[in-house]
């Protein structure tokens, strides 16, 4: 069992003591200070976001969606894919003209992308404008960077390499009041050859369940109805915890919390998931019956060179299991199309897989070479233009089977949770059933945040349609 390593409280203390430092200079100045955090990536971003805008609250700044307008902004960064990190940089370059207009104006960078040595030394020489830089292990200290940035007038760059730690204390400001994002562990130890996040967020380590059951109650009390349970392997929770407690049994805390919400979670890793879990999603009637159980290839030559550690027909196995729990889950994956030697052969057993499954929904993707990956080194001899064939094949299948999925809905009659307006008539308001599919409805704006009976009167590959 690795050692869970924990920031102290004291300082947490320390950087809210810094925040009030920071707003005694902001309320003596008589300024109204206004603050941009731009998030790009998973929904673990949403969440560390979440805890910036928690610290920029507490240091008397307002929030403003408008980089003119702002007198900081924190841009919080993906490393996932190059398309990600490119729309990044060209945002990042674009600010050149806020600081012009507001030269007092303090830029931030931070997360995943930064938390790359190449990455990092790209914006030190070729963007200047940047004032201040930090990785995903730094942001507890956000405060404590930012005072000597301002003080110091100069830039700071913070992207030790480490492993992390669970920190508990920092203040959040959540967007909206319905759907909540409640992180569980952090860091990640699969190392899929692939995939960048081992590196850039660390080792597994999870949060007491304690502290997590407590936010849940926190959130609960609060009046959200839409709870999301957030780790890269919400499977191997608990792993490097005393208590015992795993992922199924910390469903079951959070489950038997009073009141009528949602528990949701993501992402499973299908080496780890368990009887036990789908069990546990069965027997708990406050859990979503929606699992998103990325499978990435179909081929176990692949599923072997991406360092998966299941084969096609375990995975096979798993989603028939959950099934058997579950008749009515709705089950979502990942796939990685054109990775490296992936032959025309190989890619057949991913479409085989995929008609065999059935998905209600894949989130499908061309590889994208990561430096420092196992599989940045790989021999790769086919054209980006084979791989794009493929992967429009995969879209047509995809979408089909979602219309198909889709289509079962219409004349059902489905528990939704209305969540918000989608600004366009006659479907002015936006809802998820369950398992988290998309339901367009006519009503009134009061409906938000509280749970209705639809029935489904239409559906397309992308949404379902209905009234009340």
């Amino acid at each position: 069992m690795i050692p869970r390593k924990t920031v102290a409280p004291e300082e947490i203390r320390r950087q809210l003591s810094i925040c009030r430092e920071i707003l005694t200079s902001v309320n003596a100045s008589a300024a109204h200070p206004l603050a941009m955090v731009d998030t790009y990536g998973c929904q673990q971003n949403e969440a560390d976001s979440e805890k910036l805008r928690g610290y920029l609250a507490e240091m008397g700044y307002g929030f403003t969606q408008d980089e003119y307008e702002a007198d900081i902004i924190v841009i919080n960064t993906c490393a996932v894919r190059e398309h990600a990190e490119m729309r990044v940089l060209g945002n990042v370059g674009a600010l050149n003209h806020t600081k012009k207009a507001k030269p007092s104006q303090i830029i931030a960078v931070c997360g995943c992308m930064v938390q790359q040595e190449h990455m990092t030394e790209k914006i030190k020489k070729s963007y200047p404008i940047v004032d201040l830089v930090f990785g995903p292990h730094e942001l507890w200290r956000f405060p404590e960077l930012l005072q000597e940035v301002m003080l110091k007038h100069k830039r700071l760059f913070a992207t030790e390499k480490s492993d992390g730690a669970v920190t508990e204390g920092i203040p959040l400001r959540r967007d909206g009041h319905v759907k909540a994002w409640l992180s569980i562990m952090y860091g990640c130890n699969n190392y899929c050859t692939y995939c960048i996040v081992p590196y850039v967020r660390g080792r597994e380590r999870s949060r007491l369940p304690e502290a997590i059951v407590a936010e849940a109650r926190e959130l609960v009390e609060a009046g959200y109805k839409d709870i999301t349970l957030l780790g890269q392997n919400v499977n191997s929770y608990g792993k490097n915890l005393s208590s015992g407690t795993d992922f199924a049994d910390l469903i079951r805390m959070i489950n038997d919390i009073p009141g009528d919400f949602l528990i949701r979670f993501m992402t499973s890793h299908p080496k780890d998931a368990t009887e036990k879990l789908f069990r546990t999603m069965a027997e708990c009637e406050k859990c979503a019956h929606q699992l998103h159980l990325p499978v990435q290839s179909g081929n176990d030559r692949v599923l072997k060179a991406m360092n998966r550690r299941y084969t096609a027909e375990k995975y096979l196995s798993v989603a028939a299991l959950a099934r058997r729990y579950m008749p009515d889950l709705v089950l979502t994956t990942d796939i990685i199309v054109g990775f490296p030697g992936e032959t025309d052969e190989e890619f057949e057993d991913t479409l085989k897989l995929c008609e065999e499954v059935r998905f209600d929904a894949m989130f499908t993707f061309i590889y994208s070479k990561r430096v420092g990956t196992p599989a940045a080194s790989m021999p790769d001899p086919f054209t980006r233009e084979e791989k794009q064939r493929h992967f429009d094949r995969l879209t047509e299948v995809s979408n089909r089977i979602s219309g198909e999925k889709h289509a079962e809905y219409i004349g059902t009659v489905q528990r939704v949770l209305v969540d918000g307006e989608t600004g366009k008539d006659p479907y002015n308001l936006s809802a998820r059933t369950n398992g988290g599919r998309l339901v367009h409805l006519k009503g009134d704006p009061s409906l938000i945040g509280r749970f209705c009976n639809v029935r489904i009167t239409a559906g397309n590959t992308w949404a379902l349609y209905g009234e009340l």
